[in-house]
């Protein structure tokens, strides 16, 4: 029985057909392999944490169940026996697993085998995120719980001595490195989160020593006793009789400093019923009529120590104001003194 063309060609078509599919499921077969997910390579660790053969999601849970626990610690600041809790809250500490993940990639990557095939140890630092001001603020709060202003030496002026009260250090706290020290704690999970912050020795300007140079002379008047006392060097040199104000005129009280010294000073008598004729007159120095003898120390304004043509008149409230001296001690108090010595009168 003869078979017609289009029987035959049946057969064919079939057969074709089974072959496509055929090679069809093959490669979609092949196309359906997954691809392996690339790993951390064998040695590779963050801060201790071993994320060798990893992959980057295993790499991620494993940090995140070691490592952030650690990081979420707070840290205590140690300074002058007081202490200070830094809450990583307190900063938005934020600690990146994912990314610390990507890093311990890299550091594979980054030491390949040795020539022999060993793997060289690899290391990856975690990756923390925290605010920089935040760490000043708290870093300048513990600087300024600790500091102690240092106390310059003082001397206290009193009509018959002298008393030194002493200087006293101070305390700060270096608040950069402070700083740079929380930083660097905050960032690493196998730091102790205890910090001991030292702080310095604050020298004052002025020291106990010191006021020898500070006060190389003083003088105080005693108007009820009326006595001039010399220091020198802190300690009493010597002792002069003098006159003060009459209770009309009475020597002001206080503690000045000497403002000028004169040798034979002219006078300038006051527009005052007292100066009599002389009111509003300059009377030369040395002249027999200028109550200004031989030497002048002013004090405060118009009021100064001076020699007096009137040695009875020592040891009374005779003057109008000024501190009156016998004409040898005023000599021998000039040369003893100079502008600027402190002047003690009560």
């Amino acid at each position: 029985m003869t078979a017609t063309l289009g029987e035959m060609r049946r057969p064919l078509t079939i057969l074709c057909l089974t072959l496509a599919t055929s090679v069809l499921s093959t490669s979609l077969a092949a196309a359906q392999v997954p691809v392996p997910e690339p790993r951390i390579r064998a040695g590779v660790t963050v801060s201790g944490v071993d994320v060798g053969n990893l992959t980057l999601a295993e790499a991620q849970l494993r940090l995140e169940q070691t490592l952030a626990p650690l990081l979420a610690q707070d840290i205590v600041v140690v300074a002058a026996r007081k202490r200070f809790t830094l809450r990583p809250s307190a900063v938005r500490l934020a600690f990146r697993a994912d990314k610390t993940a990507l890093r311990a990639m890299a550091a594979g990557l980054a030491a390949p085998p040795a020539v022999d095939g060993t793997l060289p140890p690899a290391s990856a630092l975690p990756s923390v995120a925290y605010r920089n001001k935040s760490i000043w603020r708290f870093a300048k709060k513990v600087g300024r719980s600790v500091a102690i202003a240092p106390r310059d030496a003082r001397l206290k002026i009193k009509l018959t001595r002298l008393i030194k009260r002493p200087g006293r250090p101070g305390r700060a706290l270096a608040v950069r490195p402070l700083t740079d020290l929380v930083k660097t704690v905050l960032v690493d999970p196998l730091a102790a989160r205890e910090i001991r912050a030292t702080t310095e020795r604050v020298t004052p300007d002025v020291r106990t020593r010191e006021l020898k140079k500070l006060y190389p002379t003083v003088i105080t008047i005693d108007r009820s006793s009326f006595r001039l006392r010399l220091f020198k060097r802190l300690r009493l040199a010597k002792r002069y009789g003098v006159a003060v104000g009459m209770p009309a005129y009475p020597t002001p009280t206080g503690l000045f400093a000497l403002q000028s010294k004169q040798v034979n000073p002219i006078w300038t008598a006051p527009n005052s019923p007292w100066a009599g004729e002389l009111a509003g007159r300059q009377v030369t120095g040395g002249a027999p009529d200028n109550p200004l003898k031989a030497r002048w120390m002013g004090v405060s304004g118009a009021i100064g120590i001076h020699g007096t043509g009137e040695p009875g008149s020592i040891g009374s409230r005779a003057s109008h104001g000024c501190i009156r001296m016998k004409v040898p001690a005023v000599i021998d108090l000039f040369e003893r003194v100079s502008i600027g010595t402190p002047v003690l009168i009560a």
